[in-house]
């Protein structure tokens, strides 16, 4: 489904986006946010969301963990059992007429008429948006299209577009208007790897103009490659949130050290025992242990100082995979 703004306040200055958010207010924050639906199940449990500014948030979790629930909650498409949020820094629902013209989004794959040319259903959307100057409509409607590669199938009717095109015009009727708030849930579904490279650099083009991105995803290529700021959802809780960096940490870094002989792993499990590198793994030869504070050099050095043979020494830097799985419990699709 694609979510348009349209007749939700009275017109603005031409094509303004909306309010402008100052850069320390956060574009997205949700306080104790919950949906419990009728017969008990809770899709979203109390989480507290704070989106920067100016960011590209990756929304991660595996399929069934409440990500799409908390979209249609903070589109205003499902009324939250508790919690309030706020929206480029207005609070939710009672800012929507002020808010909502800046916010573009693509939730669930777009919905369009299927009889209608591809041009001819963004036109549709866009008449009815009381908040841009109808005498830019044209323009607009071209550079949307150009935009996300859709500008040879303008005229060619919706009903004989591809998945991966009707998702390319999902992301142009998000793009009719400037926006801070871009909301996308999985924009790369159904797109062939050439279509993926491209919305990821149309992404990463958004964010430089000044756009902040909330962008829902399971899978770990897309999130490594456009991201700042990643969350993690697991059974309905936000299990972790912070920059890129932040949420590599969480996992330990590793020393591996393939020794020559596999006689030399109870000397060298006390070598790195004496560098204060805790409870080594030892198996078939190869030593694994968090590196903590040690500096790989001086274990080298040290290990052979003590007579062992070191075949191969190397610094395991933790993956995202990895931190998902501790994280979840669950594994996550590395790339499409």
């Amino acid at each position: 489904m694609t979510t348009s703004t349209a007749g939700l306040a009275a017109p603005a200055p031409a094509d303004a986006a909306g309010p402008v958010l100052s850069a320390d207010v956060p574009a997205l924050a949700t306080r104790g946010l919950t949906k419990r639906f009728r017969g008990g199940q809770v899709a979203v449990d109390h989480i507290d969301l704070v989106v920067p500014h100016g960011s590209v948030f990756g929304f991660l979790g595996p399929n069934g963990s409440g990500k799409t629930t908390t979209i249609r909650m903070l589109l205003g498409l499902v009324r939250p059992t508790a919690g309030e949020f706020d929206l480029l820094g207005r609070p939710m629902p009672r800012g929507a007429l002020d808010v909502l013209p800046g916010v573009g989004a693509l939730v669930e794959g777009p919905a369009f008429h299927p009889y209608l040319s591809g041009r001819a259903n963004l036109a549709r959307l866009d008449a009815g948006d009381r908040t841009v100057d109808a005498r830019t409509s044209r323009r607009r409607i071209d550079e949307a299209l150009e935009r996300v590669g859709l500008a040879a199938a303008a005229r060619k009717r919706y009903r004989n577009y591809s998945l991966g095109m009707r998702q390319r015009l999902g992301l142009a009727a998000a793009l009719l208007r400037p926006r801070e708030l871009l909301v996308l849930d999985e924009p790369t579904n159904g797109l062939d790897p050439q279509g993926t490279r491209e919305v990821r650099a149309l992404v990463r083009e958004l964010a430089v103009e000044g756009a902040t991105v909330f962008l829902s995803s399971h899978l770990l290529s897309e999130v490594e490659q456009v991201c700042s700021h990643v969350g993690v959802m697991s059974r309905g809780r936000l299990v972790t949130q912070g920059t890129l960096a932040d949420l590599r940490g969480l996992a330990a870094t590793r020393l591996r050290v393939v020794l020559a002989s596999s006689d030399d792993a109870a000397t060298a499990a006390s070598v790195l025992a004496r560098l204060r590198m805790a409870d080594p793994e030892v198996q078939d030869g190869v030593l694994l242990a968090p590196l903590g504070d040690a500096q790989p050099e001086v274990v080298n050095r040290e290990l052979v100082l003590a007579g062992v043979g070191v075949r191969e020494l190397v610094v395991d830097r933790p993956q995202l995979e990895d931190v998902f799985v501790a994280l979840t419990g669950e594994g996550f699709d590395v790339d499409q």
